[in-house]
């Protein structure tokens, strides 16, 4: 079995403040680490469910967060960023059996993560098809544009709730739950176990009912918390304004969509 693995940190648990998820603050290590024991987790489930090779990509700021040491000798690390508009799913294609998102995030607008957003800080919502959607929905959409269906998401408790409306046979793990600029958190030890038992039990379960269903057109929207960016933003071709600070860009073709997010966020 060929496992894909898409890694982020503002989902992981015990995470709070910006700082923490910066490379150069001294809360930083701390939730590195973290965030690499919750990928090491999802690795130990993936290989008890049978997979050989598993591809890992560091999708958080950098790129180049996650601790290689205790790696398996079976994986292998996508780090950094080569401009790619699959970008947090950089080399995902359909010779991926399933992929999993670790330590993902409510979408731009929600009040139940502190570090909730959208690709950017810059982006107070945005939408496809008028719903409001997350980094998950943007990237598991990705997945199944190439054919592969996302099984395993661990995250935020929201949006552990809203994948369940995109795909309830999607198996979840909600890591924390915000309250103001506050979390309540699983403990490092507690999130690492239920990653692993359920990556291990999505990857034994009948893996093409988790594949996302693609609409058959997009209308992706983007409303910019300054007017300026969204003035920047409409010289990509085929954006439109729709109000002083909303773009709105239309197409049927998927990856058109993710490359205009390489360059309009």
């Amino acid at each position: 079995m060929k496992v894909y693995i898409s890694a982020d940190i503002e989902g992981t648990a015990g995470i709070t403040t910006w700082p923490e998820a910066e490379k150069n603050h001294a809360d930083y290590p701390e939730h590195r680490e973290k965030m690499t024991r919750e990928v090491l987790a999802a690795c130990d489930g993936a290989t008890r469910a049978g997979a050989r090779d598993i591809l890992i990509k560091d999708a958080h700021d950098s790129g180049r967060n996650i601790l290689q040491a205790d790696l398996p000798e079976h994986a292998r690390l996508v780090r950094g960023w080569s401009g790619h508009p699959m970008s947090m799913v950089q080399e995902l294609d359909k010779s991926f059996d399933a992929a999993m998102f670790i330590g993902y995030h409510s979408k731009a607008g929600d009040e139940t993560n502190p570090l909730a957003h959208t690709l950017t800080l810059r982006v107070m919502r945005m939408r496809i098809n008028g719903e409001p959607v997350s980094e998950f929905v943007l990237y598991g959409y990705a997945a199944a544009y190439v054919g592969v269906p996302v099984v395993f998401v661990s995250g935020d408790k929201q949006l552990c709730a809203d994948i369940k409306g995109y795909n309830p046979n999607i198996v979840t793990v909600a890591t924390s739950e915000g309250k103001g600029p506050s979390t309540i958190s699983l403990s490092p030890k507690a999130s690492c176990a239920r990653i692993a038992e359920g990556v291990e039990r999505a990857l034994k379960g009948n893996l093409k009912k988790s594949m996302l269903k693609l609409p058959k057109k997009f209308a992706l929207e983007i409303e910019y918390s300054n007017p300026v960016n969204a003035y920047k933003s409409s010289w990509y071709p085929g954006a439109k304004h729709i109000g002083n600070r909303t773009l709105r860009f239309e197409t049927r073709d998927y990856f058109e969509v993710l490359r205009a997010l390489k360059f309009m966020p």
